[in-house]
């Protein structure tokens, strides 16, 4: 069984301003993904797979702005985003829903998007929570990781 907790987050300035970074490049890459798939599924009648999206955005700046893996997370958002609506214009033509589903839209030019880390890359260090960033952020700003306090009611084992 899985549950989920919001955590407060109260940091230094430096952290904070990582943090909003990593967002608003997770928010870009979504519109990114976003637009990629409309554009697949207007012009070419289809819909994009997790590893085409993956494979077509690798070298995109948004995706090298953060972790890899957490950029493959946001991206597979999207396809979620684009299989929901398809399961819901299938359920359209079948007679099945009364209103015409809409393809997925844009999010705010100026938004924060979620950074999901997978646990196998967030680290327990001295009662704090280590999330590694990626190679481009390290040669941009000079940092490679982050820490946030580990919430005293959790079982860092427990955390997926």
């Amino acid at each position: 069984m899985y549950g989920c907790q919001q955590h407060l987050v109260k940091s230094s300035p430096e952290v904070m301003a990582t943090i909003e970074y990593l967002c608003t490049e997770a928010n870009k890459l979504t519109n990114c993904g976003i637009y990629y798939c409309r554009q697949m599924l207007f012009k070419a009648g289809r819909f994009v797979s997790k590893a085409e999206l993956d494979f077509e955005l690798k070298s995109n700046p948004h995706f090298k702005a953060i972790r890899s893996a957490c950029a493959q997370q946001t991206l597979h958002c999207v396809i979620e985003s684009f299989n929901s609506y398809a399961r819901l214009a299938k359920m359209f033509t079948s007679g099945e829903l009364t209103q015409k589903p809409r393809p997925p839209k844009y999010r705010k030019k100026d938004g924060l998007a979620v950074v999901s880390y997978p646990a196998r890359w967030v680290k327990l260090v001295n009662e704090m929570l280590k999330f590694p960033l990626g190679k481009q952020v390290k040669a941009w700003f000079g940092i490679d990781h982050f820490l946030l306090p580990m919430p005293l009611n959790l079982d860092f084992k427990q955390v997926k």
